[in-house]
């Protein structure tokens, strides 16, 4: 299992959007999910992303002109213990 995970970051809410119907498009997956505060306090949604579709991505953002502010690999935080209250 990768230990990391790769988000897309954004300036706001519709170029998010923007991209994720274009990757849909295009047949790229791409789960829409909330940005996580180690990688930016900006806007509230990121995409989340394959690493074998970081260069298929990075094409799509410069061919419709969408505006990210990265492409960030995150440590994958698993924390089986997480909502369990007894």
């Amino acid at each position: 299992m990768d230990k990391t995970q790769h988000y897309v970051l954004f300036p706001n809410h519709d170029n998010g959007m923007r991209l994720h119907k274009e990757l849909k498009a295009e047949g790229v997956r791409a789960v829409i999910a909330p940005t996580p505060r180690s990688a930016s306090k900006c806007c509230g949604i990121s995409l989340l992303i394959e690493k074998d579709d970081i260069e298929t991505v990075k094409s799509c953002i410069t061919v419709h002109d969408i505006d990210i502010l990265d492409i960030v690999e995150i440590e994958r935080d698993i924390n089986p213990n997480r909502d369990k209250y007894c």
